[in-house]
């Protein structure tokens, strides 16, 4: 769906597809070398509301947003808060 776009979502607004929060910017993306799936979308700058869901942090205590949530991509990269467990 997005393989080989990955420097397209750098520096994007994360969104809630469901409330249209500001959640933060996308910093970096983590994948799987091997195979190149990616796993999740790390935040930079991010807002209040994010602190509301129960995310993972990586090893620089940034916020890892399961890429498994993404539903599009355009100016922004719209996330579905309700697939995040």
């Amino acid at each position: 769906m997005f393989k080989g776009k990955g420097r397209e979502f750098l520096g994007k607004v994360v969104i809630s597809e469901e409330t249209g929060r500001k959640f933060g910017v996308v910093g970096d993306l983590k994948f799987v070398a091997e195979s190149g799936e990616l796993l999740h979308v790390v935040l930079t700058e991010p807002t209040k509301h994010i602190t509301e869901l129960s995310l993972e942090k990586d090893e620089n205590n940034r916020l890892l947003v399961p890429f498994s949530t993404v539903k599009s991509v355009g100016d922004f990269v719209i996330i579905s808060e309700k697939e995040i467990s």
